[in-house]
């Protein structure tokens, strides 16, 4: 499973190894209402495969209709670099193209080639983010020349002189531990939210009746998957087994890692209980300060549904930067 930019950049990747152009359209400003954020991107062919969106359909028939129509290559052939356009300026206009009140949308539309520079800047672009590592994607705008950078900045799009610096974002990864029900409905909400999901249990038969389609399930020891694939800042770890066994041998390796997340299920008496235990396993006062316990928003939910709910509101609250309540 890939997030929707590495999906994007892995399509453009494959179609230029097939020899064909494409466009990219990268949203740079938006105003107002808007269905998609700075920084997401769509990419086409000439014969019309379309992968990503910039708007909720409407802009991408706009697009399609210029491409089959021949006006968006007139328009490049005219300037002979990457163009500007902006929808919705006008009331005509955001009532033509079905936008939001007031919404507004500066995209940037790249014409592509084939040539071995391109290929060579989109293959390591793919290679960076199938790694988790973040990267940029560089865009001359007088003369449409593109590179990759190792810096990456907070800022989805900035503009630096006549350069672009578009950060791209590899897929975040969640380590669930424990496989319950509850375990069931985050791993359903997470696939959702474009996360790559692994479930680890490594007692026995726990797996045997547990299977979420989209999702890695493991028998290994936790703290080894922890350490060998969930160690960097896109990665999350869930402990959700109720099991000191399986959690506390998974928070004392997560606890140590620039994970973003880190949280385990449990009433204020269990995560006091676990506080207190976790010092035993070498963890400093600092690394434990950084566990989420308990877990997720404190809604008063009772049923698995709702506990993942929670859940996954607080791990996406965490991602975006925002304090938990």
């Amino acid at each position: 499973m890939l997030s929707s930019q590495q999906q994007i950049i892995s399509a453009v990747t494959g179609w230029l190894e097939q020899d064909k152009p494409a466009w990219l359209c990268t949203i740079l400003k938006t105003w107002g209402s808007s269905p998609r954020p700075v920084g997401a991107m769509m990419a086409c062919t000439l014969e019309g495969e379309l992968m990503g969106s910039i708007s909720g359909g409407c802009i991408e028939e706009d697009f399609l209709e210029q491409l089959r129509d021949g006006s968006l290559k007139a328009q490049y052939q005219a300037m002979g670099q990457p163009f500007k356009v902006k929808y919705g300026e006008t009331e005509e206009e955001q009532a033509r193209l079905k936008l939001p009140c007031g919404g507004q949308l500066h995209v940037l539309l790249e014409y592509i080639e084939p040539s071995a520079d391109n290929l060579a800047v989109f293959r390591r672009l793919s290679a960076d983010l199938e790694a988790h590592r973040k990267v940029s994607r560089v865009v001359d705008l007088e003369s449409g020349g593109i590179s990759a950078a190792d810096h990456s900045g907070e800022k989805a799009v900035v503009m630096e002189g006549d350069n672009l610096i578009h950060s791209l974002s590899p897929m975040y990864r969640l380590l669930l531990l424990g496989a319950g029900d509850v375990a069931r409905y985050v791993a359903e909400m997470a696939l959702a939210l474009e996360y790559d999901v692994t479930l680890c249990d490594p007692r026995p038969k726990y797996l045997d009746n547990w299977q979420v389609d989209g999702v890695e399930t493991t028998s290994r020891l936790p703290d080894d998957v922890v350490r060998e694939r969930f160690s960097n800042p896109y990665s999350g770890i869930i402990a959700l087994a109720h099991d000191p066994r399986v959690d506390d041998m998974a928070l004392m390796e997560a606890l140590k890692t620039d994970a973003f997340y880190i949280g385990a299920m449990g009433s204020e008496r269990t995560s006091a209980a676990r506080r207190e235990r976790l010092p035993e396993l070498g963890l400093s006062k600092d690394e434990i300060d950084i566990l989420h316990a308990p877990i997720g928003f404190q809604i008063d939910s009772k049923t698995p549904a709702e506990i993942a709910i929670s859940i996954m509101a607080e791990v996406t609250a965490v991602k975006h930067g925002a304090e938990s309540p």
